[in-house]
C-alpha cells in the first residue's frame, strides 16, 4: 500500500499542507525548513499505531508534549489535524482508506491533550468518526485513539499494521563500529542504525544470505578492491559482525570487521539492508551522505531496482528521502515526485513542480537545476563576508 495524500494543520513547521505522494519522494529545501519534521508525521503515527508500547500519548511525550509539536504559526486555531489517504495505488480515483486524527490541548475539565476528532473512511464510505456520544460522556476516551487500540480497529487492521510497519533510517556509521565500547540503550526502532548487526542476526539464514548477496554486488561495484561480504556471530560472546575481504597483494586478500569499514561503506550497507527489510513506508534521511557522487547518481536506480529485485510480484513499497544533493536530483526520473519545500511568514509550504518549472525540464534542465536553486538562501553569498 501507499500513502497517497498528506494533508496537516498546524504541524510543526506547516501551518498548512496538502500534497500528493507516490511510490518514491524526494524532500528537497533548506537547513530548517522542516524535511525531517514533514518525515515525523509518518513517524508519529507509527507510534499511535504500535500495539505495544504506542498509543498518541506516548507519540506526544515522545517529542516533548504538545508545545513543540504544534506550528509557532498556529494563531487562533490551535488544533493540530493529520490527514492521510492510502491506497494500492496512486492512480486510485478514491482512497482505499483514509484516517484522519485532530487533537489540541483540553480543558479544565479534562487537562492533557484530547483528540476533536478521529474517523476512519474505507473506499470513500465512513467507518466512524469521533467524538461519539460515549466519548463526550467520558472525556478522558479521548485521551486514546481508536487507531491504537485492538479492540476498536479490527474493521480497519489492515490499515493500522500498515501504519505501524513504518522503517525510518538515519545510520550513523560511527555507533556501529563502536557499539561495544558505548554499550548505550539503543533507541527504540533503531532509527540511527546501532543494531543493525542485531537485526540482521535475527534474520532467518535463508533470507539472510539472499540479501547480503545482493548488497554483496553492489559493494563490488562501488568500493575499490571489495570482493566478498560474510555475517558471522563470535564463538564466544555471540556478538554479530559484518566481515569484508578486500583484494591485494596477498592470495587470499584482507578481511576486515565493520569497525574498519569506511563509513560511506557502512551506510550504503545499512542503506540496501533497509530497503529489503520489511513492507511498510520506508523514510531515509540524506542516503548522500559520506558517498561519493557517482554513487550517489545511482540512488534512485538502486532504490528502483532492489525494491523490484528483493520480491517480485510483491507489494509495492514506498520510500520518501531528504536530500540536500544536486547529484541525487538531476538523476530523480519523475520530477513530480520531489517535494519542495518554502519557508515563509506563514510557514511551510510543501509543493511539486509547477507548470513553468515542468517546461524547463521538459526542455532539457535537470530538476537539481530548476528546484535546487529555489532551496538557497536569498543572500548566502554574504556568508563570505563573515568576520
Amino acid at each position: 500500500m501507499l500513502i497517497t495524500r498528506l494533508r496537516l494543520k498546524n504541524w510543526r513547521n506547516f501551518r498548512d499542507v496538502d500534497v500528493a505522494l507516490g511510490s518514491r519522494g524526494y524532500v528537497i529545501g533548506a537547513n530548517a525548513s522542516g524535511k525531517s519534521n514533514l518525515l515525523d508525521v509518518f513517524r508519529f503515527l507509527r507510534t499511535i499505531a504500535q500495539s505495544e508500547g504506542g498509543g498518541l500519548q506516548k507519540a506526544l511525550k515522545d517529542r516533548g508534549g504538545l508545545s513543540k509539536l504544534r506550528s509557532l504559526h498556529a494563531r487562533k486555531d490551535s488544533e493540530v489535524r493529520i490527514e492521510v489517504d492510502v491506497s494500492g495505488s496512486s492512480s486510485d480515483a478514491v482512497p482505499q482508506w483514509r484516517y484522519i486524527l485532530a487533537f489540541q490541548s483540553g480543558g479544565r475539565k479534562t487537562p492533557g491533550v484530547l483528540i476533536q476528532q478521529e474517523a476512519v473512511f474505507r473506499d470513500g464510505v465512513e467507518l466512524f468518526s469521533r467524538p461519539l456520544e460515549i466519548d463526550r460522556a467520558d472525556e478522558v476516551r479521548l485521551t486514546q485513539t481508536y487507531l491504537e487500540q485492538i479492540n476498536s480497529n479490527a474493521d480497519f487492521r489492515e490499515l493500522a499494521d500498515f501504519l505501524a510497519a513504518t522503517t525510518y533510517m538515519h545510520l550513523v556509521p560511527q555507533l556501529l563500529k563502536h557499539s561495544d565500547e558505548i554499550s548505550g540503550r539503543i533507541i527504540e526502532n533503531d532509527p540511527f542504525g546501532q543494531g543493525l548487526l542485531h537485526r540482521i542476526a535475527k534474520t532467518n539464514e535463508k533470507t539472510q544470505k539472499a540479501r547480503l548477496s545482493r548488497i554483496q554486488k553492489a559493494l563490488e561495484v562501488a568500493v575499490p578492491q571489495f570482493s566478498e561480504l560474510h555475517f558471522e556471530q563470535d564463538a564466544v560472546t555471540g556478538v554479530p559482525h559484518l566481515k569484508a575481504n578486500f583484494k591485494h597483494w596477498r592470495v587470499h586478500g584482507s578481511w576486515q570487521r565493520e569497525d574498519q569499514f569506511s563509513d560511506g561503506t557502512l551506510r550504503l550497507i545499512g542503506f540496501l539492508w533497509a530497503l529489503q527489510e520489511g513492507d511498510g513506508l520506508l523514510l531515509l534521511e540524506e542516503p548522500e551522505l559520506s558517498l561519493n557522487d557517482a554513487i550517489t547518481q545511482h540512488i534512485p536506480l538502486m532504490i528502483d531496482r532492489v525494491l523490484r529485485l528483493r520480491k517480485k510480484g510483491g507489494p509495492l513499497r514506498q520510500v520518501l528521502s531528504t536530500t540536500h544533493s544536486e547529484t541525487l536530483i538531476s538523476s530523480v526520473s519523475d520530477p513530480q515526485s520531489i517535494l519542495l519545500l518554502e519557508p515563509g511568514e506563514n510557514g511551510t509550504t510543501v509543493r511539486t513542480a509547477d507548470e513553468q518549472e515542468r517546461q524547463e525540464m521538459e526542455h532539457g534542465l535537470n530538476p537539481a537545476e530548476v528546484l535546487l536553486p529555489k532551496t538557497r538562501p536569498s543572500n548566502i553569498e554574504q556568508m563570505g563576508l563573515f568576520s
